[in-house]
């Protein structure tokens, strides 16, 4: 019996049903490798317009690596390896996407300052008006998906060497959060300010996804207005209170990681504690 043909989404239609890019990526790669993750996906909402709309890194890139941490988790048992490989796989992610945008951020792309209504509101009234052949957005999602699928693959089933243990700090956000072994592993690659690029803190965008999942395990069948959730804006409170409001990855650890080790050397001597600990209890 022939094996069926797996039904390609439709990147622009996808979008447009989940309204969060973070949403439709994670839901885009995650329809690719069969998992079945709709809260997880849902979670991602906030992450879209670059971290809680504040344009930083694009939700396209959280949502993937997020993805591909759900991903490395079923395909690896030890658990040190689908660490390391959801963290390269978002390295190659990243890359991939700033060869397509030359930026990963979200302010650089969609040329919106989100936290504006007249803004948000001027971007939704030309997109609708075209019929969203003019949004930057929707036409990216198109372009990139299957380059990111591309990356996503390569990176997956590579041969990582690392030395053991492998850390990333958003893993060790979540377990410090209560979160199962596969939430730990699915933002992995959230490490060093998402993929060893030292863009925004990659611990930041674990803690308020991971609010977020609890928030629709708690609330199941209820909606919520996107981007004024209490205990995301909890978790803000608390991070910029630790870094004095900085939020580049590099400028807080005052370091750049150039390999999976020197990120997992700089978490065991204490690199980042009090941080992890504050949005921990946050």
């Amino acid at each position: 019996m022939d094996t069926p043909v797996k039904k390609s989404l439709n990147p622009r239609k996808t979008f447009w049903k989940c309204g969060a890019c973070s949403h439709a990526m994670f839901h885009l790669l995650n329809h690719e490798f069969d998992n079945n993750k709709s809260r997880e996906e849902k979670a991602s909402d906030m992450l879209a317009g670059g971290i809680a709309q504040k344009g930083h890194q694009c939700g396209m890139l959280w949502g993937v690596a997020l993805a591909a941490g759900a991903e490395a988790y079923k395909r690896y048992y030890d658990k040190n390896m689908a660490v390391a490989t959801a963290i390269h796989t978002s390295q190659l992610l990243v890359e991939s996407f700033k060869k397509r945008t030359r930026s990963a951020n979200c302010r650089d792309i969609a040329k919106v300052n989100w936290e504006s209504k007249f803004e948000r509101t001027l971007y939704t009234i030309k997109a609708l008006a075209k019929g969203m052949v003019f949004s930057p957005c929707f036409n990216l999602m198109v372009k990139w998906t299957p380059e990111a699928v591309k990356a996503a693959n390569h990176g997956l089933s590579e041969n990582i060497k690392f030395k053991q243990p492998c850390f990333s700090c958003s893993t060790e956000l979540i377990k410090k959060m209560g979160g199962s072994e596969e939430e730990s592993v699915m933002v992995a690659g959230f490490a060093g300010g998402l993929g060893l690029s030292g863009h925004a803190c990659g611990a930041l965008s674990a803690a308020i996804w991971y609010k977020m999942l609890n928030w629709e395990k708690n609330n199941e069948g209820k909606t919520q207005q996107m981007f004024h959730n209490p205990d995301a804006k909890k978790v803000l409170e608390a991070f910029y209170s630790q870094t004095n409001s900085e939020v580049l990855c590099k400028i807080i650890s005052q370091t750049s990681f150039n390999t999976i080790d020197e990120h997992t050397e700089y978490l065991r001597n204490g690199g980042c504690r009090s941080l992890i600990e504050a949005l921990a209890t946050s």
